[in-house]
């Protein structure tokens, strides 16, 4: 549990969700993983277009180096303890008429954070990455044209913040969020030309 407080009735499982580092290099299984998908299926979507597309590498595989190899070396520092990684990736057509949809990115991310917060139900880690080459993953993992490549992120299961680089070490508690009002505006935006 994590000591953040909200200014109004929020779900504990939204409020305390987090992003660790620390994983313990166990492995999990595929049905847990599994479970994280079906999480994320059930995101809202644009036309029920759901978009996002998914590529995995379990650690103990031939393929987890392809995978791991992606990563910037500071991510590859503890990413190295996680049971699978994951490529997230959206259709940027409509299937019902091919035409572009301008939300496929936006819905993606509610497939993730659907998947995050069933990941946190389940008492694994799961931390998103930008830290890591697009293009490349897009290349080795065969991406066709017409999808992009979102984000990448370590799942496992959790494990002691004194396995981390020091400089990880002290940053291995929950975050702290914005209030409301820096990103809330009634009316319209005209506060964010202010800042």
């Amino acid at each position: 549990m994590s000591n953040r407080e909200s200014n109004h009735d929020v779900n504990k499982l939204i409020l305390h969700r987090w992003s660790p580092r620390a994983m313990s290099g166990e492995v999990i299984t595929k049905d847990e993983l599994m479970t994280l998908f079906d999480a994320a299926r059930w995101a809202q979507s644009s036309y029920n277009n759901q978009p996002w597309r998914f590529a995995y590498a379990f650690r103990e595989t031939p393929v987890w180096a392809t995978f791991f190899n992606l990563l910037v070396p500071f991510n590859q520092d503890w990413c190295k303890n996680a049971a699978v990684l994951i490529v997230a990736s959206s259709k940027k057509d409509f299937d019902f008429n091919g035409k572009p949809s301008r939300t496929h990115s936006f819905d993606a991310g509610a497939a993730l954070q659907n998947l995050a917060l069933q990941g946190y139900e389940m008492n694994l880690v799961i931390h998103g990455m930008e830290g890591f080459d697009y293009d490349k993953a897009k290349q080795e993992l065969l991406l066709p044209d017409g999808y992009a490549i979102e984000a990448m992120f370590a799942v496992g299961k959790p494990g002691d913040k004194y396995g981390l680089p020091k400089e990880l070490q002290e940053r291995e508690e929950p975050s702290w969020r914005n209030e409301i009002a820096t990103f809330a505006f009634e009316g319209g935006f005209a506060e964010l030309a202010k800042k």
